[in-house]
């Protein structure tokens, strides 16, 4: 395919850019520690969810767990963040779950929402490990401890199972009132 015909490709109508909504969840009044998408559908190549949370606590991290496996099957985790002044590499392996390390961060407030993308790579494909993307950041507008008032990121995750994802947890030490999360499927 030429150059040209690329091009004119990917400006088709339904080229990667047909969203569908599935579900949305906003945590209420008391705050909660999980939100749970289940009965996933199957009919979609990738699941995209988009949150805003809402933090009480300093230094949590947001975690997802596919199928309710607590097993220490999710490996694999790399993650690049930068503050403004820093630049920071991380990597884990062998996990009961994946840490989705840019949902609260370590300044992160209950008034300053972190907000991150992940796309769920094939999660209803039954002859592939389940891959995941993430992109991440908040901002504090100065307020906090130490120096890290704002942190973006990009993360990748893997899941060591070829079964269909239709259920996701995500859990943190405490998610505020109006934290939100919405999972979409992409065809």
């Amino acid at each position: 395919m030429s150059p040209i015909l690329g091009i004119y490709a990917s400006q088709q109508s339904g080229h990667l850019s047909n969203f569908y909504s599935i579900a949305t969840q906003t945590v209420g009044s008391g705050g909660a520690s999980s939100i749970t998408f289940s009965s996933i559908p199957s009919g979609y190549s990738h699941l995209q969810i988009r949150y805003s949370v809402l933090a009480s606590q300093l230094g949590q991290n947001l975690v997802a767990r596919f199928n309710g496996d607590s097993t220490t099957s999710y490996f694999a985790g790399h993650r690049l963040t930068g503050d403004g002044a820093n630049a920071a590499a991380g990597a884990y392996s062998t996990d009961n779950a994946i840490v989705l390390s840019g949902a609260a961060g370590t300044n992160a407030l209950a008034n300053a929402p972190a907000v991150g993308i992940i796309d769920i790579l094939d999660y209803s494909n039954t002859s592939k490990n389940k891959t995941l993307r993430m992109l991440f950041g908040y901002d504090t507008n100065g307020a906090g401890t130490g120096n890290n008032y704002q942190w973006v990121g990009m993360q990748s995750g893997l899941w060591m199972s070829t079964s269909a994802i239709t259920s996701i947890v995500m859990t943190s030490a405490t998610l505020n009132q109006y934290s939100s999360f919405a999972l979409y499927g992409v065809r």
